[in-house]
């Protein structure tokens, strides 16, 4: 089974950029095979890799929904064959987009075709490297079960970190089984005025990531960030920090 490393926290933080270079890392030190999952509505991984997508599984559930079926076959054999296409396979790793909800009902059926479909995939890769909403919805659902490493990210205010803190009491309060959880603070060099509210969070700070124009740049004119190159001084501090993991 996949060691399951959830990143979290709110738009605008970097939580996706952080999820790359999480992704860059383990591909650089050759860790084993990697399924990036996105499982933010806002969905930006797929970007920040440099991968386009055809199909989210949020749009292939809705399909099923409406039973937009093709004659002859079952709801269960349409979902099955779509989310095996959905999947975007590449040398290095591959990647799932799960999407946002697209309409009010009960997802009940395909909720269960989709948790098993990932646990069918987990068995495949040495990691799942998962790109979540603030709310977690997918895990909530137990849609993705377990995680062994939980990074939560903020941004350089103390706003941003007690917003971090509150994302970690909701992981606790869905009875979400965490391994480590940990605080990662962007477009920040010197931690020490946070410290009073890094500590209130109960999270221990894996470390900064430095303001970087480049990853601004790059995500402005719409460059994969995994092409930042590796003096960059946010890809340098996170890799040095990504390192301190027990991966």
């Amino acid at each position: 089974m996949a060691k399951h490393i959830a990143v979290a926290g709110k738009g605008g933080t970097g939580k996706t950029t952080v999820a790359s270079f999480l992704v860059r890392y383990l591909i650089q030190k050759q860790m084993g095979s990697i399924l990036a999952v996105d499982a933010d509505p806002n969905s930006t991984l797929d970007e920040a890799l440099g991968l386009k997508i055809e199909k989210t599984i949020s749009s292939i559930l809705a399909d099923a929904k409406k039973n937009n079926v093709p004659a002859g076959m079952t709801k269960d054999v349409f979902i099955q064959l779509e989310l095996h296409q959905s999947l975007v396979e590449t040398e290095n790793f591959d990647l799932l987009v799960m999407g946002g909800p697209q309409g009010p009902g009960c997802y009940c059926f395909p909720t269960h075709i989709l948790k098993r479909h990932i646990g069918m995939l987990d068995k495949n890769y040495d990691y799942m490297v998962i790109d979540n909403e603030a709310g977690m919805e997918h895990i909530s659902r137990e849609v993705i079960e377990n995680v062994d490493i939980m990074l939560i990210i903020s941004d350089a205010s103390a706003k941003g970190v007690r917003t971090a803190g509150r994302i970690h009491e909701l992981a606790v309060a869905l009875n979400i089984n965490i391994g480590e959880a940990y605080l990662i603070i962007t477009k920040l060099h010197d931690s020490t005025p946070l410290q009073k509210d890094i500590d209130k969070t109960g999270l221990k700070l894996l470390g900064v990531i430095p303001w970087d124009p480049l990853v601004e740049e790059y995500d402005l004119t719409g460059k994969p960030l995994m092409d930042l190159p590796g003096d960059s001084p946010a890809v340098s501090a996170a890799l040095q920090m990504l390192a301190s993991l027990r991966l």
